[in-house]
Protein backbone atom coordinates (compact mmCIF):
# COMPACT_ATOMS: atom_id res chain seq x y z
CA UNK A 1 0.00 0.00 0.00
CA UNK A 2 2.72 2.57 0.84
CA UNK A 3 4.30 2.02 -2.55
CA UNK A 4 0.99 2.57 -4.30
CA UNK A 5 0.37 5.72 -2.24
CA UNK A 6 3.82 7.12 -3.05
CA UNK A 7 3.33 6.41 -6.73
CA UNK A 8 -0.03 8.20 -6.66
CA UNK A 9 1.48 11.23 -4.93
CA UNK A 10 4.34 11.36 -7.43
CA UNK A 11 1.84 11.17 -10.29
CA UNK A 12 -0.13 14.04 -8.80
CA UNK A 13 3.00 16.15 -8.42
CA UNK A 14 3.99 15.48 -12.01
CA UNK A 15 0.52 16.46 -13.18
CA UNK A 16 0.64 19.67 -11.13
CA UNK A 17 4.06 20.55 -12.53
CA UNK A 18 2.85 19.95 -16.06
CA UNK A 19 -0.21 22.16 -15.45
CA UNK A 20 1.99 24.91 -14.03
CA UNK A 21 4.27 24.62 -17.06
CA UNK A 22 1.32 24.97 -19.44
CA UNK A 23 0.07 28.03 -17.54
CA UNK A 24 3.54 29.56 -17.72
CA UNK A 25 3.64 29.03 -21.49
CA UNK A 26 0.23 30.68 -21.86
CA UNK A 27 1.38 33.63 -19.76
CA UNK A 28 4.53 34.03 -21.84
CA UNK A 29 2.49 33.86 -25.02
CA UNK A 30 0.61 36.95 -23.90
CA UNK A 31 3.76 39.01 -23.49
CA UNK A 32 4.50 39.65 -27.19
CA UNK A 33 1.03 41.08 -27.76
CA UNK A 34 1.42 43.50 -24.85
CA UNK A 35 4.82 44.58 -26.15
CA UNK A 36 3.45 44.83 -29.70
CA UNK A 37 0.58 47.08 -28.55
CA UNK A 38 3.03 49.41 -26.87
CA UNK A 39 5.16 49.38 -29.99
CA UNK A 40 2.09 50.17 -32.12
CA UNK A 41 1.31 53.19 -29.99
CA UNK A 42 4.86 54.51 -30.29
CA UNK A 43 4.84 53.88 -34.03
CA UNK A 44 1.56 55.77 -34.46
CA UNK A 45 2.95 58.70 -32.47
CA UNK A 46 6.13 58.75 -34.56
CA UNK A 47 4.05 58.58 -37.73
CA UNK A 48 1.83 61.52 -36.68
CA UNK A 49 4.87 63.55 -35.63
CA UNK A 50 6.59 62.94 -38.98
CA UNK A 51 3.50 64.27 -40.77
CA UNK A 52 3.16 67.33 -38.57
CA UNK A 53 6.84 68.24 -38.86
CA UNK A 54 6.94 67.44 -42.58
CA UNK A 55 9.77 65.03 -41.77
CA UNK A 56 10.37 63.37 -45.13
CA UNK A 57 13.30 61.27 -43.95
CA UNK A 58 11.44 60.10 -40.84
CA UNK A 59 8.41 59.08 -42.86
CA UNK A 60 10.51 57.17 -45.37
CA UNK A 61 12.17 55.25 -42.52
CA UNK A 62 8.81 54.34 -41.03
CA UNK A 63 7.47 53.13 -44.35
CA UNK A 64 10.66 51.17 -45.05
CA UNK A 65 10.17 49.46 -41.67
CA UNK A 66 6.77 48.27 -42.81
CA UNK A 67 4.49 50.87 -41.24
CA UNK A 68 1.08 51.10 -42.89
CA UNK A 69 0.93 54.37 -44.92
CA UNK A 70 -2.80 54.62 -44.10
CA UNK A 71 -2.37 54.96 -40.34
CA UNK A 72 -4.60 57.43 -38.53
CA UNK A 73 -2.48 60.49 -37.74
CA UNK A 74 -5.17 62.74 -36.27
CA UNK A 75 -7.31 60.69 -33.91
CA UNK A 76 -9.95 63.29 -33.11
CA UNK A 77 -10.89 63.83 -36.74
CA UNK A 78 -9.95 60.31 -37.79
CA UNK A 79 -7.59 61.58 -40.49
CA UNK A 80 -4.94 59.46 -42.17
CA UNK A 81 -1.42 60.76 -42.60
CA UNK A 82 -2.20 61.82 -46.16
CA UNK A 83 -5.20 63.88 -45.03
CA UNK A 84 -3.23 65.47 -42.19
CA UNK A 85 -0.36 66.26 -44.55
CA UNK A 86 -2.80 68.28 -46.67
CA UNK A 87 -4.19 70.00 -43.58
CA UNK A 88 -0.74 70.84 -42.26
CA UNK A 89 0.77 71.81 -45.63
CA UNK A 90 3.36 69.08 -45.10
CA UNK A 91 4.19 68.93 -48.78
CA UNK A 92 7.25 66.67 -48.59
CA UNK A 93 5.49 64.03 -46.49
CA UNK A 94 2.41 64.39 -48.71
CA UNK A 95 4.53 63.44 -51.71
CA UNK A 96 6.07 60.48 -49.88
CA UNK A 97 2.68 59.13 -48.79
CA UNK A 98 1.07 59.81 -52.16
CA UNK A 99 3.58 57.47 -53.77
CA UNK A 100 3.75 54.93 -50.94
CA UNK A 101 2.98 51.30 -51.72
CA UNK A 102 -0.47 50.42 -50.41
CA UNK A 103 -1.72 54.00 -49.97
CA UNK A 104 -5.50 54.36 -50.21
CA UNK A 105 -6.30 57.80 -51.60
CA UNK A 106 -10.03 57.48 -51.00
CA UNK A 107 -10.20 56.75 -47.29
CA UNK A 108 -12.57 59.04 -45.40
CA UNK A 109 -12.24 60.76 -42.05
CA UNK A 110 -14.93 60.71 -39.37
CA UNK A 111 -16.87 63.54 -41.04
CA UNK A 112 -16.58 61.88 -44.45
CA UNK A 113 -13.77 64.02 -45.90
CA UNK A 114 -11.17 62.54 -48.23
CA UNK A 115 -7.71 63.95 -48.90
CA UNK A 116 -9.05 65.34 -52.20
CA UNK A 117 -11.93 67.08 -50.43
CA UNK A 118 -9.60 68.67 -47.88
CA UNK A 119 -7.23 69.84 -50.63
CA UNK A 120 -10.17 71.28 -52.59
CA UNK A 121 -11.48 73.20 -49.59
CA UNK A 122 -8.02 74.57 -48.81
CA UNK A 123 -7.56 75.64 -52.42
CA UNK A 124 -4.40 73.56 -52.71
CA UNK A 125 -4.21 73.30 -56.50
CA UNK A 126 -0.97 71.31 -56.52
CA UNK A 127 -2.34 68.70 -54.08
CA UNK A 128 -5.60 68.39 -56.00
CA UNK A 129 -3.71 67.89 -59.27
CA UNK A 130 -1.39 65.34 -57.70
CA UNK A 131 -4.29 63.37 -56.22
CA UNK A 132 -6.26 63.41 -59.46
CA UNK A 133 -3.17 62.36 -61.41
CA UNK A 134 -3.02 59.34 -59.09
CA UNK A 135 -6.70 58.71 -59.87
CA UNK A 136 -8.22 59.77 -56.56
CA UNK A 137 -12.00 59.44 -56.83
CA UNK A 138 -13.79 62.82 -57.12
CA UNK A 139 -17.24 61.29 -56.66
CA UNK A 140 -18.55 59.80 -53.45
CA UNK A 141 -21.77 59.78 -51.46
CA UNK A 142 -22.53 62.88 -49.42
CA UNK A 143 -20.38 65.98 -49.71
CA UNK A 144 -17.81 65.96 -52.49
CA UNK A 145 -14.65 67.79 -53.48
CA UNK A 146 -16.68 69.78 -56.01
CA UNK A 147 -19.00 71.07 -53.27
CA UNK A 148 -15.98 72.31 -51.34
CA UNK A 149 -14.23 73.89 -54.31
CA UNK A 150 -17.47 75.63 -55.33
CA UNK A 151 -18.06 76.90 -51.80
CA UNK A 152 -14.66 78.61 -51.66
CA UNK A 153 -14.89 79.78 -55.27
CA UNK A 154 -11.72 78.16 -56.55
CA UNK A 155 -12.49 77.97 -60.25
CA UNK A 156 -9.21 76.31 -61.18
CA UNK A 157 -9.97 73.39 -58.89
CA UNK A 158 -13.63 73.32 -59.97
CA UNK A 159 -12.49 72.94 -63.58
CA UNK A 160 -9.92 70.29 -62.67
CA UNK A 161 -12.60 68.27 -60.88
CA UNK A 162 -15.03 68.62 -63.77
CA UNK A 163 -12.30 67.50 -66.16
CA UNK A 164 -11.87 64.44 -63.90
CA UNK A 165 -15.58 63.60 -64.36
CA UNK A 166 -16.80 65.00 -61.06
CA UNK A 167 -20.59 64.85 -61.02
CA UNK A 168 -21.68 68.48 -61.52
CA UNK A 169 -25.04 68.13 -59.74
CA UNK A 170 -23.81 65.97 -56.87
CA UNK A 171 -26.21 66.09 -53.95
CA UNK A 172 -24.99 66.49 -50.39
CA UNK A 173 -26.79 64.65 -47.55
CA UNK A 174 -29.54 67.32 -47.83
CA UNK A 175 -29.32 67.42 -51.64
CA UNK A 176 -27.44 70.70 -51.84
CA UNK A 177 -25.57 70.84 -55.17
CA UNK A 178 -22.21 72.52 -55.91
CA UNK A 179 -23.88 75.45 -57.74
CA UNK A 180 -26.07 76.02 -54.69
CA UNK A 181 -22.93 76.22 -52.56
CA UNK A 182 -21.37 78.75 -54.92
CA UNK A 183 -24.57 80.84 -55.07
CA UNK A 184 -24.92 80.80 -51.29
CA UNK A 185 -21.32 81.97 -50.88
CA UNK A 186 -21.65 84.70 -53.51
CA UNK A 187 -19.03 83.19 -55.84
CA UNK A 188 -20.41 84.61 -59.07
CA UNK A 189 -17.61 83.41 -61.37
CA UNK A 190 -17.92 79.89 -59.99
CA UNK A 191 -21.68 80.02 -60.50
CA UNK A 192 -21.10 81.02 -64.13
CA UNK A 193 -18.52 78.28 -64.64
CA UNK A 194 -20.84 75.61 -63.25
CA UNK A 195 -23.82 76.95 -65.18
CA UNK A 196 -21.86 77.00 -68.45
CA UNK A 197 -20.68 73.47 -67.70
CA UNK A 198 -24.24 72.21 -67.44
CA UNK A 199 -25.29 72.55 -63.79
CA UNK A 200 -29.04 72.29 -63.26
CA UNK A 201 -30.26 75.48 -61.56
CA UNK A 202 -33.80 74.17 -61.16
CA UNK A 203 -32.83 71.49 -58.63
CA UNK A 204 -34.02 71.94 -55.04
CA UNK A 205 -32.48 70.81 -51.78
CA UNK A 206 -34.38 69.07 -49.00
CA UNK A 207 -35.90 72.34 -47.76
CA UNK A 208 -37.09 73.22 -51.25
CA UNK A 209 -34.50 75.87 -52.08
CA UNK A 210 -32.79 76.33 -55.45
CA UNK A 211 -29.50 78.08 -56.17
CA UNK A 212 -31.53 81.24 -56.91
CA UNK A 213 -33.31 81.01 -53.56
CA UNK A 214 -30.04 80.62 -51.71
CA UNK A 215 -28.46 83.54 -53.58
CA UNK A 216 -31.41 85.78 -52.60
CA UNK A 217 -31.43 84.57 -49.00
CA UNK A 218 -27.79 85.56 -48.57
CA UNK A 219 -28.16 88.88 -50.40
CA UNK A 220 -26.34 87.92 -53.58
CA UNK A 221 -28.96 89.49 -55.81
CA UNK A 222 -26.62 89.84 -58.78
CA UNK A 223 -26.28 86.04 -58.85
CA UNK A 224 -30.02 85.51 -58.36
CA UNK A 225 -30.86 87.95 -61.14
CA UNK A 226 -28.31 86.43 -63.51
CA UNK A 227 -29.56 82.90 -62.94
CA UNK A 228 -33.17 83.99 -63.31
CA UNK A 229 -32.33 85.68 -66.62
CA UNK A 230 -30.58 82.53 -67.88
CA UNK A 231 -33.57 80.38 -66.98
CA UNK A 232 -35.92 82.73 -68.78
CA UNK A 233 -33.73 82.68 -71.89
CA UNK A 234 -33.78 78.87 -71.79
CA UNK A 235 -37.54 78.85 -71.41
CA UNK A 236 -37.35 77.17 -68.01
CA UNK A 237 -38.98 80.01 -66.08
Amino acid sequence: MPNLFNRAVNHMNAHSQFSAFVLLLLALACLPSVSFAASDSKTADAYAKAVQLDDERGMKKLLAAGVDPNLIAQKQRGETGLMLAVHEDSKKVFAVLLNAHGIDLNLRSRNGDTALMIASYKGDVAAVKALLDKEAEPNNTGWTALHYAAAVGNDEIVQMLLDASAYIDAGSPNNTTPIMMAARAGKIQTVKLLLDSGADVTLKNDVGMTAIDLARKFDHNDIADGLTSRLKQAGKL
